[in-house]
């Protein structure tokens, strides 16, 4: 199993097909493109306009494995940790309204690295008594269209109140830019998630590099 490293979510880079046209291929191109100009993660997250049915997403999600593998990139799967088991990612992500975390601990505790999404302080508090889970995301921090079901941004003032609270790393996600990069990181989080930073991008690595530099 994989040891988790709070660096790994300094860059993270989250998406699925819907989040390049529904086009399989460009996806596969621009994760790539991302994987090799240094993301620090990257979480595989079909959902939200998808076109594609379970078996192509099995096939993608086992390709995205040997090209996380072929970079050395840590790899999670979006609240699916039979699917994780399934193409040996490095960790899953549970969501606060998909799964329920003591059922993925059971079932992935100590196979999977797990990652917990939180935006209040009593899901804060209730993390952090769960020993299983290695990093909580939080957001979204800014408006986003990432995520049609998307919850109220919570704004940079209660992401660093969530963060002061949490013993877990955390990781911002939602509505990140380069315009309130420095903002964010100033938080105090240990990274930063993102979809359309990244994919919406017309310089992939350019904008991996930048994200990278701000930790310089």
């Amino acid at each position: 199993m994989t040891v988790f490293d709070p660096n790994m979510l300094r860059v993270y880079l989250v998406g699925g097909t819907q989040d390049t046209g529904n086009d399989p291929d460009r996806f596969l191109r621009d994760v790539e493109t991302a994987l090799k100009a240094g993301v620090t993660a990257f979480q595989y997250r079909e959902k939200d306009g998808s076109l594609l049915n379970h078996a192509e997403t099995v096939q993608l999600a086992h390709r995205l494995r040997e090209l996380t593998r072929q970079y050395q990139v840590p790899y999670f799967i979006d609240d699916d940790e039979k699917l994780a088991l399934q193409v040996e990612a490095d960790g899953v992500h549970v969501g606060q309204k998909d799964q329920r975390i003591e059922k993925v601990i059971q079932r992935a505790g100590g196979k999977l690295l797990i990652g917990y999404s939180c935006n209040t302080a009593a899901e804060i508090a209730k993390a952090n008594r769960l020993s299983a889970v290695d990093y909580i995301g939080a957001g979204p921090v800014f408006t986003t269209n990432s995520k049609g079901d998307a919850d109220p941004a919570i704004g940079v003032e209660q992401l660093k109140q969530l963060n002061t609270a949490s013993q877990h790393p955390m990781v911002a996600i939602g509505g990140i830019s380069q315009a309130n990069l420095t903002d964010v990181l100033n938080t105090g989080v240990a990274g930063v998630a993102v979809i359309s930073m990244i994919l919406g991008s017309s310089d992939i690595a350019g904008t991996v590099e930048l994200m990278r530099a701000a930790y310089k």
